[in-house]
């Protein structure tokens, strides 16, 4: 065979070439872009290879080329130098293209081809020369290759090795093959012109070195600076244009914008990785006279030579795909090239003609980029190549003689990938799914979901959707067509999984393809439908030899229709790492800018909006570039979606996203990633109900919780700790389930002996609960720690000893009884009813210390001595909390404390009065000292007060606490209802009577309630229209409710008198008038009605208690209400009068503010709006004396300031002494700091009944009024000496008396 070689700078190096092949094994050529040397070295090797002696028939020139197209245009090239077809002595290998015959000498082929080669020949035998050409890209198949022939040609040395490439680091290779020889050759055969022209933007244009831009922001400027550049060539001369462009979208934002810009005559033509044959031909054999325009993304940088291109158009950047190891994403972002790159486009032109290369950036930013592009091994998962290393027994990915090794992060990666795979246990070997996974010449994720779908029995749709993943999308949607592709696209839209719309798509497809009529017709149907055929092809040939790689491997495929559980479990085992967990949470919402799903290990993403499950559009200003991936899909949500998604991919390009996605649960991801799981168990405790140990078990994977808590037998996964909470739980606290006698015999013995720590007030002394355990702990075995285990254990152990399990005291006691029964009684005595106490120690607990069990209707008839003196047990703690309160000049004389507590005891007798009167009586007489009540208000204990829980009859709690005034004043009058209520055949128990027809009515009355005998007292309760007689709890309340009883049945008796009265009063409108501000006319005549009622029936006289008394009474009072009618008016009106001259002087621009505000108070409280019905008969005489004394103090303010200031201060302390006490004996004490106007708002009452004010402290309050009279109003004189020295002295002896 004859081989002749072209006019071309390698051509002229042909002698040296050859000789370097004859003499060495490895040759490193480089050559300058337009040298020739990818289609002649394949020449040259096959010329040697006919030239030696030594030739082995059968044996291949293998040659790699980076990319398919790239593949197929340089075998053609080669075949038809050689002068023979593509297919005989020249043919080519691509996926799933294979040209090779028997007789083929040169097979050029991808580089990945020839990696899937070495797993079936690990020596490539079939070849004796090896050209690795464009090896300046630095893929990560061509690193690999690299590394791998180092090792191969040290084991074969009939193997030569060429690498070949146009702008390469000589040195660098030479001396990774061990100083092999390299061959320069110069390149193009024209000059070619460089000119700058930036893109003028407002911004500065040149960013730092090694910057990515994560956003062609610049779009709109670079297709402005295209056209001009396109003009500027056309004037230049003839030739076509190649411009370089980062992408697909890029390419037809520019062809549009040229169609629109150009004239006819020019012609338009995209040049990408993805286009058909036919697409190819148009570019690389041209057919028609008019000027080309060829966009093209940076496969025309290398290998390709576009025919007739004189002139280039550089940009400066590509799309690049670099992998973040941080986030186990691939980001497809838009770089700056490097300046390699950028020699390599220049290096496209100059091949017909002087060629004139425009690059859109300066010189400066040429200067400060690097030199040659990162090798695509430093920027990608090596996941796939750890698993073919290990597979091809070539040892660790550290050791291997990669020429740039890769970074020990992505290692690392590479290896967790592997593991979250499950191709590698522990140790870093392959298990038998790595085995599996290796022989897949597929992505490790893709090759795993394929693996796991026979578990899942869907097989045949993992593979559709496998394969789907494996090419481009090929759906289209035009720009200028977006909306009807979208419609279009629908149909195969499935709301749920993205992976779904696949599969309906595939069958859409399949169906479509059985019913064909043409092939025509079928590409016309898919166009229709936006659908590219060409890529429909691919898919299906994919698929096809994944079916026969899987059948190979022997998985079984499903002969139903799988649903879409299995399916998307299936597809979990490959895609753990990219699942995503929308937070219901507040705190987990996105910040803005982030993706609203928490990825692995701490990422931000969003579903991207093209996907079917991504429902709102985004926000208005989104950046182009997020819809660049998949032909710029329609735009979708960033904010909806499921819950729990996974994604195919992650892709970052400015903004995480996630690619093709689908709803999963997270109990799928849970059983997928069982290898990867990270298990917290937290409150592992006792359960009862199951007999076992339980604890909540907190499931993650890579940061994401799964299950937040989920309850689990923990007893397997610490048999130790489960077994001593065992018995604790079970055998110690008593929470098992069981009738058997030991069990019953224990909990017995330790309630016991808990009743008396609690009476005793000492928890944990006498019951030892450590001791207990210690004796089941010697007697249960080591491995029992649940019921079930215990059980049948027990049955064994009772039949040799019945009383293996039974506690005697002597196991419970941590040292011996020390209580007296009798200190703690289980009862309290109350009115001659057997109250029972309940004991607690539980400091800080509102039960603590002993509770009395009250009834109702015992509410006032215990004594508030009795309850102060709690129970014997007690009251010696009680005593000596109290002593120690005392003043130290006071408790130094009763030291040592304990003797004078054991003196009191002997002496004194429970009950006759509250501990601390009788405690301070006591004091008086041993030394002489005087304790004032107030001496004893230090805080005590809450367990040192007898805490009170009042229940009804059938024993439920109406209120509980340790202060009895504030109970009574709670529930007093419902007790005094109630306390005959009960009463056996009373005859004391009547309601709506009108008249005194019930005979005699006695003080006191015995009567039974629930067995008990008790003493009640008769009265007569008003209500308005009737009287109701009641068996009352105590005397003065009785004799306060009768009166008032007797004055409506005589009223009722004088009902003529009392309606003449009515007439009588309505005319007084003058009053009326006065009294307007208190209230209506109506208000008034029932007030005067109600105080004439109250003084003219019945007044001062005695209690009427029999019909002949009650009878003489109503004769006595008629003639009275005529006479009281005419006192009441008079003072009324003068009352309301001196209100109004004391208001108006008040409401004047104040001038002694601490004076005006003490008498508006004191105004309201003495004339408060009920004056007339509140005000004792004896004191509303007096109220006339008290409003002038109130005006004469007004007087005498400008001159007597300072002395009415001292006098107040006097008044107001005791006034405020008054309102405490006052507070308490109605249960309602006022807060620290309240003001003394709290005083208007709490007028005296007529002493008795519920929440009465007792009589001598109701005389004390008026006594306050006589004393103001006598400090600021001396001339309107008292009825008796009034002093604040007198009162200070009448307060000590009030004080001293018991509030209830």
């Amino acid at each position: 065979m004859h081989i002749t070689y072209p006019d071309l700078p390698v051509s002229a190096r042909r002698d040296d070439i050859l000789a370097a092949l004859k003499a060495n094994r490895v040759l490193i050529l480089c050559g300058e872009t337009g040298s020739g040397k990818t289609t002649q070295i394949p020449k040259m090797c096959l010329e040697v290879q006919l030239g030696s002696e030594a030739t082995r028939p059968g044996k291949l020139i293998g040659c790699t080329q980076p990319r398919r197209i790239a593949a197929r245009s340089v075998a053609a090239r080669i075949a038809q130098e050689l002068g023979g077809e593509l297919g005989g002595l020249v043919g080519y290998k691509v996926r799933f293209t294979d040209t090779v015959r028997h007789d083929t000498a040169i097979k050029v082929m991808t580089d990945g081809i020839l990696l899937a080669e070495s797993q079936g020949d690990p020596l490539l035998s079939r070849y004796d020369t090896i050209i690795i050409d464009e090896a300046h890209e630095r893929s990560l198949n061509i690193d690999f290759l690299l590394g791998y022939l180092k090792t191969l040609v040290e084991k074969r040395s009939d193997l030569r090795v060429v690498i070949t490439s146009a702008t390469i680091d000589a040195e660098r290779f030479s001396k990774h093959f061990d100083d092999a020889p390299a061959i320069e050759v110069s390149g193009r055969t024209y000059p070619v012109e460089i000119r700058w022209r930036p893109i003028e933007r407002e911004e500065p244009a040149t960013p730092a070195k090694g910057e990515r831009e994560k956003k062609d922001k610049d779009a709109p400027d670079q297709i402005a600076a295209i056209l001009d550049a396109t003009d500027e060539l056309a004037r230049v001369g003839s030739g076509d244009i190649l411009v370089f462009l980062p992408g697909e979208r890029e390419i037809r934002d520019t062809a549009e914008a040229l169609r629109k810009h150009h004239p006819p005559g020019t012609e338009i033509l995209p040049l990408f990785s993805r286009l058909s044959v036919a697409e190819q031909d148009a570019i690389f054999k041209p057919t028609s006279a008019l000027r080309r325009i060829v966009l093209a993304t940076n496969v025309a940088e290398t290998s390709l030579t576009v025919p007739g291109i004189r002139y280039v158009i550089d940009p400066g950047t590509a799309r690049v795909k670099r992998y973040s190891a941080r986030n186990k994403v691939e980001q497809l972002l838009i770089e700056k090239v490097s300046q390699a790159s950028a020699n390599q486009r220049a290096g496209r032109c100059g091949r017909v003609a002087d060629g004139v290369c425009i690059r859109l950036y300066d010189e400066a930013d040429f200067g400060n980029r690097p030199r040659f592009t990162d090798p695509e091994l430093l920027r990608s998962s090596l996941a796939g190549v750890i698993l073919r290393m290990k597979s091809l027994g070539l040892g660790d990915v550290v050791g291997f003689p990669f020429i740039d090794p890769p970074s020990s992060r992505l290692v690392t990666d590479g290896y967790q990938l592997l593991a979250e795979l499950h191709a590698l246990d522990e140790a870093g070997l392959l298990t038998r799914i790595g085995t599996q996974l290796a022989r897949l010449p597929l992505d490790p994720r893709i090759a795993r979901m394929l693996l796991a779908a026979e578990q899942q029995r869907c097989v045949n749709e993992v593979l559709i959707i496998a394969s789907a993943l494996s090419v481009q999308d090929p759906r289209d949607r035009p720009m200028e067509r977006a909306q009807a592709a979208d419609e279009k696209h629908k149909l195969f839209a499935d709301e749920r999984s993205d992976f779904m719309g696949w599969l309906k798509l595939w069958r859409w497809y399949e169906e479509q393809v059985q019913h064909k009529k043409t092939n025509r017709q079928l590409q016309t149907l898919l166009q229709d439908h936006f659908l590219s055929p060409r890529r429909m092809r691919e898919w299906r040939d994919i698929h096809g030899q994944l079916h026969a790689q899987v059948a190979e491997l022997g998985l079984r495929e499903n002969e139903k229709d799988a649903g879409y559980d299995a399916i998307h479990q299936a597809l979990l085992t490959g895609l753990l790492g990219n699942i995503g967990f929308k937070s219901d949470d507040a705190k987990g919402r996105p910040k803005p800018g982030e993706g609203n799903y928490q990825g692995a290990r701490g990422i931000k993403l969003s579903i991207h909006p093209g996907s079917a499950l991504a429902k709102k559009a985004p926000a208005r200003g989104t950046p182009p570039d997020v819809y660049a991936l998949q032909g710029a899909r329609p735009p979708g949500g960033l904010g909806a979606g499921p819950k729990w998604i996974m994604a195919a991919e992650l892709t970052d390009t400015g903004r995480l996203l996630a690619r093709t996605v689908a709803e999963v649960r997270p109990e799928w991801i849970e059983a997928a990633g069982r290898h990867l799981l990270t298990r917290m168990f937290i409150e592992p405790h006792w359960e009862k109900d199951g007999a076992r140990v339980v604890a909540f078990e907190r499931v993650s994977l890579y940061g994401i919780t799964l299950v937040p808590r989920r309850k689990i037998h923990y007893g397997p996964i610490d048999p130790v700790l489960s077994r001593e909470l065992f018995i604790r739980g079970a055998l110690v606290a008593g929470e098992y389930d069981t009738r058997a006698p030991w069990f019953a015999h224990n909990r017995a013995l330790i309630k016991e002996i808990e009743e008396l720590e609690h009476k005793a007030r000492k928890s944990g002394v006498w019951l030892d609960e450590e001791r207990i355990f210690r004796v089941f702990d010697a007697r249960i075995p080591a491995d029992l720690h649940n019921g079930a285990a215990f059980e049948q254990w027990r049955a064994e152990a009772e039949a040799a000893n019945p009383q293996i399990l039974f506690l005697r005291r002597d196991d419970i006691l941590g040292e011996g009884l020390g209580a007296d029964h009798t200190l703690f009684p289980e009862t309290m005595a109350v009115d001659g009813v057997a109250c029972k106490l309940k004991y607690r120690f539980e400091p800080g607990h509102p039960l603590d210390g002993v509770t009395l069990h009250l009834p109702l209707y015992l509410l006032n008839r215990i004594e508030a001595a009795q309850i102060d003196w709690l129970v014997p047990g007690l009251i010696r703690e009680k005593l000596t909390a109290l002593l120690k309160c005392l003043p130290k000049d006071k408790r130094r004389p009763l030291i040592p404390l304990p003797d004078t507590v054991t003196a009191f005891l002997s002496a004194a007798k429970p009950g006759e009065q509250v501990l601390t009167a009788a405690l301070a009586a006591y004091i008086r007489k041993k030394t002489g000292t005087d304790i004032h009540p107030d001496a004893w208000k230090g805080e005590q204990p809450a367990h040192l007060m007898m805490n009170l829980s009042v229940i009804d009859d059938s024993g439920q709690e109406l209120a509980s606490g340790r202060d009895l005034a504030a109970l009574r004043q709670q529930l007093g009058g419902a007790a005094r209802i109630t306390y005959g209520g009960g009463a056996e055949d009373s005859e004391f128990e009547r309601t709506g009577l009108v008249e005194w027809n019930f005979g005699d009515l006695p003080e006191q009355v015995k009567f039974k309630r629930g067995g008990r005998e008790l003493m009640g007292y008769p009265a007569l309760v008003d209500n308005g229209e009737s009287v109701d007689l009641r068996l009352l709890d105590a005397p003065d309340v009785a004799e306060a409710e009768t009166r008032r009883g007797v004055v409506r049945l005589l009223r009722l008796a004088l009902a003529a008198q009392f309606k003449q009265l009515d007439k009588d009063l309505s005319r007084e409108t003058a009053l009326a008038l006065k009294y307007r501000s208190f209230g209506s006319p109506e208000q008034l005549r029932a007030a005067l009605i109600d105080a004439i009622a109250t003084r003219a029936l019945l007044g001062d006289d005695d209690t009427p208690r029999d019909a002949k008394t009650f009878g003489k009474q109503k004769e006595r009072a008629k003639p009275r209400i005529a006479v009281v009618k005419q006192a009441l008016l008079h003072d009324a009106a003068e009352i309301l009068d001196l209100h109004a001259q004391v208001t108006a002087r008040l409401n004047a621009k104040p001038q002694f503010t601490a004076a005006m505000r003490d008498e508006t108070a004191h105004l309201a409280a003495l004339v408060p709006a009920d004056f007339i019905t509140a005000t004792p008969w004896t004191h509303l005489k007096d109220l006339p004396r008290y409003l002038r004394g109130i005006l004469k103090r007004l007087e005498k303010l400008p001159a007597s300031e300072p002395r009415d200031s001292r006098g107040l201060a006097g008044v107001l302390t005791l006034q405020n002494k008054y309102l405490a006490r006052r507070g308490q004996v109605k249960g309602e004490a006022p807060a620290r700091g309240t003001p003394p106007d709290v005083y208007a708002l709490q007028g005296a009452r007529l002493s008795g009944g519920l929440g009465a004010v007792p009589a001598a402290l109701d005389d004390f309050r008026w006594q306050l009024e006589e004393l103001r009279i006598s400090l600021f109003a001396q001339e309107l004189k008292t009825p008796y000496p009034v002093s604040v020295k007198r009162l200070d002295k009448l307060w000590d002896e009030l004080a001293r008396q018991p509030l209830a």
